[in-house]
């Protein structure tokens, strides 16, 4: 007999705030006659790569949580009789998400069922850009048995100036993301690590946008011209020529608010294995940013319908 304990309950207010059906929806067609029938239904699939993302797993020891853990058990709906799906299921799986193009769709299907709650404050919301080097795991030039680059062949190298004046040096990608004032995250691409953060930033921006805020990486002389239109970034200092008393204040009052974007990207890097780059190539490691993303929407989704709770606001129905 299976003993009861709340801790099996702890992802229960997920299916309060996210409507599977429609998530379901945009899988189901996922596999077809042509490819095989799959032994697994894909939300299945699909709630397991974010609990990979909330606890931070590889595919190996996401297939042995699932095998011995009662609650992602519980949290996929798969009965304890069940076998758990393998890594290799989890990796294709994960692929083709990629290849349907569902990420960037899936994203923004999860941010609409959080603003239906209240969690997620769509109109007269900002956008906050920004980028982070994830350093890929072999970064240092070596040669296996048969005398060949060890180096993920997709990244590059990134170099920039810290704060202290010293170079840095990374070789790996970056993930360039669109976060709102709440941290959210509403837009992101993944680059090699030599693309220049400006480059990206009108793939980021969103329609309607109360205004967008960078840091002086994205000063470029054309986003120059449109801080007209509510872009507002960071004011940089040139040899011979520091910033002024005015520009000073601008700038602090930018980063009062582009912030936010940085601390995303720390609790990506801390709690969700974006440190370092987990799959070789471009678009593996994008496909698992963009469910990471995923994953941290849904979860600071939670704890504010949580706290939401706890002030006895009204409650929502169930998703099932």
């Amino acid at each position: 007999m299976l003993v009861k304990h709340k801790c099996l309950n702890e992802l229960d207010d997920v299916h309060k705030i996210i409507n599977w059906q429609k998530i379901n929806t945009m899988l189901k067609n996922l596999y077809s006659a042509r490819v095989g029938a799959p032994a697994y239904p894909p939300l299945v699939l699909f709630k397991a790569l974010l609990l990979q993302a909330w606890y931070d797993l590889s595919d190996e020891a996401l297939e042995k949580q699932l095998a011995r853990d009662l609650m992602f058990r519980k949290f996929i709906n798969l009965s304890i009789t069940e076998p758990v799906p393998d890594h290799s299921t989890l990796w294709r799986f994960r692929n083709l998400l990629h290849q349907q193009n569902l990420l960037i769709p899936m994203l923004d299907k999860i941010n609409d069922h959080l603003a239906k709650k209240s969690i997620i404050v769509k109109k007269g919301s900002i956008d906050i850009v920004d980028a982070t080097v994830i350093e890929v795991r072999q970064s240092r030039p070596k040669k296996n048995k048969h005398g060949e680059n060890t180096q993920d062949p997709e990244a590059a190298y990134n170099v920039k100036t810290a704060s202290d004046g010293k170079r840095v040096t990374a070789y790996g990608f970056k993930l360039h993301c669109n976060t709102d004032e709440d941290g959210f995250i509403k837009k992101t691409t993944f680059t090699k690590g030599s693309t220049h953060d400006s480059q990206e930033l009108d793939k980021l921006i969103t329609k309607n946008s109360a205004g967008v805020y960078a840091d002086s990486a994205y000063a470029s002389q054309k986003n120059r011209q449109k801080l007209k239109h509510g872009y507002k970034i960071l004011n940089r200092k040139y040899r011979n020529k520091p910033l002024t008393k005015e520009q000073k204040q601008q700038n602090r009052q930018i980063t009062s608010i582009r912030y936010v974007v940085e601390r995303t990207f720390g609790l990506l890097k801390l709690h969700m294995g974006l440190g370092k780059a987990r799959y070789m190539g471009i678009d593996r490691n994008h496909t698992g940013a963009q469910l990471i993303a995923m994953a941290h929407n849904i979860k600071s989704g939670l704890s504010i319908y949580q706290d939401m709770q706890r002030l006895k606001l009204e409650p929502v129905p169930i998703y099932v």
